[in-house]
């Protein structure tokens, strides 16, 4: 099997998950008094960004699930929560790659001087006021990026079932060094991130997209998607 169709499984799968839920939420509409599981994985998609080499419909922007550290208890909604940020509409870069990543190209499109941005350490309150604006801006633009998400109710750790699935999800559908399939639009707000491998790869991800990947995952996908529509 070539990538291309390996790609076309994938968004069939996605496709059933889809059924399963009944839809897409948007972070903007979600709470924590919302039904989620535990543990899981989260797929982005965003307004504009259409696929046009495995079909139709929207194509994946962002891959990514949480409690990969032995003993960790963050569960998904935190994780979530995190990327969302309050519903005063700030939020914290530094607590969520997806929303540093974002910001950094907000930055660069808009010409937003903010230098404090990529930085971990302490910053000025002029810095902070700066940060809050931009932080807004996310809270928007991930706000209204509708997303499914899978069930996966593993332990945490780096060898979870969730981080298999998540690191072999990212390698299929990143363009990083590799043929393009379903390119990013002309006007995807990626095109601006100069952070990691956004750009290139066509997706809010840095790590392992220019991993290769296991097919093989697309059979764990599969049958993780159907114990959801027929839970054991």
């Amino acid at each position: 099997m070539s990538r291309l169709d390996d790609l076309k499984r994938f968004y069939r799968c996605l496709g059933r998950l889809r059924q399963i839920l009944g839809g897409m939420r948007r972070l903007s509409e979600s709470s924590g008094r919302m039904s989620w599981p535990r543990r899981g994985i989260y797929f982005f998609t965003e307004a504009g960004e259409v696929r046009d080499q495995t079909g139709e419909g929207a194509r994946i922007v962002r891959v990514g699930t949480h409690a990969l550290n032995y003993g960790s208890r963050t569960t998904l909604w935190k994780r979530l929560r995190q990327h969302k940020g309050p519903r005063a509409g700030g939020g914290c870069h530094r607590t969520s790659i997806f929303r540093g990543v974002v910001g950094s190209a907000l930055i660069e499109r808009d010409r937003i001087i903010c230098p404090s941005w990529a930085l971990r350490r302490q910053v000025s309150p002029e810095d902070v006021k700066t940060e809050e604006t931009v932080e807004r801006t996310v809270s928007k633009v991930i706000g209204d990026m509708p997303f499914l998400w899978l069930a996966i109710e593993d332990a945490p750790g780096p060898d979870s079932e969730r981080k298999y699935i998540e690191r072999n999800a990212i390698a299929l559908l990143s363009n990083y060094r590799r043929d393009s399939f379903d390119p990013p639009s002309a006007a995807w707000l990626g095109r601006y991130c100069r952070r990691g491998k956004v750009r290139p790869s066509g997706l809010w991800n840095s790590d392992h997209v220019a991993d290769n990947y296991d097919p093989c995952f697309l059979d764990t996908l599969a049958s993780r998607i159907s114990r959801m529509a027929f839970p054991e």
